[in-house]
Order: C-alpha cells, then structure tokens, then sequence
C-alpha cells in the first residue's frame, strides 16, 4: 500500500517553471514505478512523464519532452516533476500516481496505476 501526497502547485505566468513534489508513505516506494498525469477542465486524465523504481528509466509525453523532468529521490520517498517553460496549455489538476510494487514496466496508461494523490493545482497564465 502507497500513500500519495503531491505539493508545489501554483499560479505563474508563462514561460515561468514549478517543481511538483510527491510525497509517498509506505515500504513499498522504493520498488514502485511512478507516474505524473493531469487533467485540464472537460478532458481526460493523459500521461505526462513516468519513472522506473531504480530512477534509471524515465518516460515523457512528447508535450513536455524538453521542458519537464521526472525524478525521485528514494531515500526521501518522493518523486518530482520539474517544469520549466510553462505554457497556458499546461495547465490543469497534476496527480502523482504508483503502480504496484513488483511492476517492469513504464506505462503511458492510468489503469496500470493502483494509487492516486489527491492531485495539485497548476494554472500557466498567459
């Protein structure tokens, strides 16, 4: 079982960067991949970036391919996104998510996601 608890949202201007951070609980981090997705107002959740256990592998959307970095640091239990060169397009409700412990894979695909943060706010004014 994972606790999922993502900060660092906020309101910028374009062009401006945030770091997202999810904080996780729960012995099982170390050995889970990890995912970041987001959902803006009237469409569904997509894949923004995913990262294996050891943090060796990495995923991103061709979206924020350049602009944004998935990382973690497992001795912290947490994971990060890092986006720089924020668009209008970006924003929308960012959500950490964990697959189960055990997985291989990078997955560009919420159901192969077993537990959700509550999702943290990301509004890239124009």
């Amino acid at each position: 079982q994972v606790q999922l608890v993502e900060s660092g949202g906020g309101l910028v201007q374009a062009g401006d960067s945030l770091r997202l951070s999810c904080a996780a609980s729960g012995r099982a981090f170390g050995s889970s991949f990890m995912g970041w997705f987001r959902q803006a107002p009237g469409k569904e959740r997509a894949f923004v970036a995913a990262i294996s256990s050891s943090g060796r592998r990495t995923d991103h959307a061709d979206s924020v391919k350049g602009r944004f970095t998935i990382s973690r640091d497992n001795a912290k239990n947490t994971v990060y996104l890092q986006m720089n060169s924020l668009k209008p397009e970006d924003t929308a409700v960012y959500y950490c998510a964990a697959q189960s412990s055990g997985s291989v894979y990078l997955s560009r695909d919420p159901d192969k996601y077993d537990f959700w943060g509550q999702g943290t706010q990301v509004t890239a004014s124009s």
